[in-house]
């Protein structure tokens, strides 16, 4: 049954439910179900109540949820979820941030600095947004206000430098990402190694400069008892090193060929246990934890992935993608101006809306029209991961700032939060047209290593 109007009036209702607090995974399966069955009505089947679930939504519904639990890709989701949160628990962190403010105590805003390196090594591990924004802001917080650091300042650090693992590869988003596109997450991993920390570094960069230009928002923090060089080195032996070599060899391993992301996220929570059990953090209680939320949020991704998959299919099944199809390709618009225009849309949605419900929902209307404006689909992919940096950073609705204001509480002012994070804003657009203008900076990697794209 085409009818375009009822799909896009499914649209705008799942928007509006969303921002009204609705949980987005059954929502999606509720919509789904609902304007699935009218799409899916044959008039005069209902010959009597039994015939009432004689309908086909119900099997697609089935389907799906059988197609989101034998695919191989979304194994990797629960394993890197389990190393992350076991990684998070072990204080391993505590360690980290203390080794690199020893070792950058010299460098203007060394604190800040310290503090990003370690929300991008520990962010990389977990993938979770909220628990890297939240740690870092109980540990490493306190640590700068105590300094005397500006509050803005330092919030717009901790909001800034949390958000980065959905982007440094080994990303959960990525592996959702190519199930949703049915992209190589190898290709999107390699794609996203020199856009992730190029990122990152301009955070460092930017930290710098303006410490340099202003240094009362971040003083050179006293010691009394300098440490030696040999106490540096030895610190980051023991917490440096071992996290990241973990991420290396995770990392490495798939886009060597050696691993798939599924085996390779196998290998990093058992790594995770490991370097749990050499620093004598690990504990009964720590690992049920640890297995509680990985299937908490796994349950969460799964349920969204059914959910999507059911709304997706009534949507399209309604004509509601043709609609947005004819439309955008009436406009007679240069594949310049198509990149903008989505990548425009996306970032308004990232106001009121996640990255999860940006990817599941939104991003697959777009994915047709690639071929129509010869994007290449690794390239559009990369500019949308940089793009959803910004669904965390985007007042009124930036959900890095709630995390931190929810365990800062009184410590700080939300606005002050809000001012913090305007400058790295700004620092993803301008990196998202920095690769616009030279697209090697993620197509080069994937093609070195896997050869050019071929559709």
């Amino acid at each position: 049954m085409t009818n375009p109007e009822v799909a896009i009036l499914m649209l705008c209702l799942f928007i509006v439910l969303v921002l009204l607090g609705f949980p987005v995974a059954f929502t999606l399966l509720a919509m789904g179900v609902g304007f699935g069955y009218y799409a899916y009505y044959e008039a005069g089947s209902i010959e009597a109540f039994a015939d009432i679930f004689d309908n086909r939504i119900f099997f697609l519904l089935n389907q799906n949820t059988y197609s989101v639990m034998e695919n191989d890709t979304l194994v990797a989701i629960p394993l890197f979820l389990f190393m992350g949160y076991v990684v998070e628990r072990a204080n391993i962190v505590n360690r980290l941030f203390f080794s690199l403010q020893l070792a950058a105590r010299n460098l203007p805003g060394s604190m800040a600095i310290a503090a990003l390196v370690t929300c991008a090594v520990f962010s990389t591990a977990s993938g979770i947004v909220g628990a890297v924004v939240t740690l870092m802001g109980l540990l490493a917080f306190p640590a700068m206000a105590q300094a005397n650091y500006d509050k803005s300042f330092a919030s717009g650090v901790i909001c800034a430098g949390g958000t980065l693992g959905i982007l440094i590869p080994p990303s959960i988003m990525l592996i959702v990402y190519a199930a949703i596109a049915e992209l190589s997450p190898l290709r999107l991993y390699a794609a996203a190694v020199f856009p992730g920390f190029l990122l990152a570094g301009m955070y460092i960069v930017y930290v710098i400069i303006r410490v340099w230009f202003n240094p009362s928002i971040a003083p050179k923090p006293v010691m009394d008892n300098a440490p030696s060089k040999g106490q540096i080195y030895w610190e980051l032996l023991t917490s440096f090193v071992p996290l990241t070599l973990l991420i290396a060899l995770v990392l490495g391993s798939i886009l060597g060929g050696l691993a798939t992301p599924a085996e390779a996220a196998a290998m990093g929570a058992l790594g995770g246990l490991v370097l749990a059990v050499i620093y004598r953090a690990l504990s009964w209680d720590k690992v049920k934890q640890s297995v509680f939320l990985t299937a908490k949020t796994t349950a969460m991704v799964c349920w969204m992935f059914v959910g999507s998959w059911t709304f997706a299919s009534v949507f399209s099944y309604l004509g509601g993608h043709d609609v947005i199809e004819h439309w955008i390709i009436g406009m007679d618009l240069a594949p310049w101006q198509f990149l903008i225009m989505v990548q425009l849309i996306i970032f308004i949605l990232g106001w009121p809306l996640e990255w999860s419900e940006i990817l599941i929902i939104f991003v697959p209307i777009f994915l047709p029209l690639l071929d129509n404006f010869g994007v290449n689909p690794y390239f559009f992919a990369m500019l949308v991961a940089l793009n959803l940096q910004t669904s965390f950073l985007t007042p009124p609705m930036a959900m890095s700032a709630y995390y931190l204001k929810g365990v800062l509480r009184d410590q700080i002012e939300l606005m002050q939060i809000f001012k913090g994070i305007m400058p790295y804003l700004g620092i993803v657009i301008f990196c998202m047209a920095l690769m616009y203008k030279f697209p090697g900076i993620a197509l080069w990697l994937p093609d070195y290593l896997f050869g050019p794209y071929v559709k």
